[in-house]
């Protein structure tokens, strides 16, 4: 295969419609447009627009903000960490493997629900003090990558 060889898929592209070129094209005179009416005219106003009114988008109050330089954790509970042999590293990829988190964002929390009884190394990204406090209770290592 070459590169002038290469076409798109068969119905991948459809032509665009051209309005108003006639009765033949089925797309004449009003060019789907209609009779007559503020939508038929060019300058229609835009969805949302109430006839001057204030707008429902406007009439609404707003609350807060979003701070986008916020850093979002994937969360796990100390007690998902027992599906994990004992000794073993726990890393973000092996919680990947293993299905545990779907995507990792800003790296993964461990918050403290649940229990743990193995002794396992966790690198992870952030601990909550008592997620902390339950992994070295039961002889691991919790260190901050």
């Amino acid at each position: 295969m070459k590169l002038h060889e290469l076409k798109p898929a068969a119905g991948s592209n459809t032509a665009a419609k051209r309005k108003g070129r006639g009765h033949g094209s089925g797309n004449g005179k009003t060019a789907g447009y209609g009779h007559k009416g503020q939508k038929a005219r060019s300058g229609a106003k835009k969805a949302g627009f109430e006839g001057g009114q204030m707008p429902l988008q406007r009439r609404l109050p707003k609350r807060g903000f979003t701070n986008i330089f916020a850093t979002e954790y994937a969360t796990i509970k100390v007690s998902d960490l027992e599906k994990f042999e004992a000794g073993s590293v726990v890393t973000t990829e092996a919680l990947l493997e293993k299905g545990i988190i779907k995507k990792v964002k800003d790296g993964v929390k461990v918050l403290g629900n649940g229990e743990l009884s193995k002794e396992l190394t966790v690198q992870l990204a952030a601990y909550t003090a008592s997620a902390k406090e339950k992994i070295e209770k039961a002889g691991g290592k919790a260190e901050v990558i």
